[in-house]
């Protein structure tokens, strides 16, 4: 098992995020989610998230806008952000990066690979 981290999941798809956080608070972790940009902005200046991952097909502020937002909080240069979406052309992953995104995952992620995730790279 992973040291526990707090870890921000931002996903519209609330079942899901949802399901994530339970199987990460099972695994010792304080998970927390949004479905939105705005919500997520406020939930990781209250939280101080060390992991995140973020879709990038957001309602409103989309994941790549928001990624630029999140590296501008005070603690935002040192939160590991990872993409977890469906979008995989390399495209995607050269604009994840240069977003600002660490890693960048595609759905459907079995958790298993998000806790090795959390034990090799946070």
């Amino acid at each position: 098992m992973s040291k526990s981290r707090r870890v921000l999941l931002i996903d519209d798809n609330v079942d899901a995020a949802e399901s994530l956080a339970q199987l990460l608070a099972l695994s010792g972790h304080d998970a927390r989610t949004a479905g939105d940009g705005a919500q997520a902005m406020r939930v990781a200046q209250e939280f101080q998230p060390e992991v995140v991952f973020c879709d990038l097909g957001l309602p409103g502020m989309n994941g790549f806008d928001l990624a630029r937002e999140l590296r501008t909080l005070p603690f935002g240069r040192d939160i590991v952000l990872a993409a977890l979406t469906g979008y995989g052309q390399p495209s995607d992953r050269e604009n994840t990066a240069r977003a600002g995104f660490d890693a960048h995952l595609v759905k459907p992620v079995d958790p298993s690979i998000i806790e090795s995730f959390l034990d090799d790279y946070a």
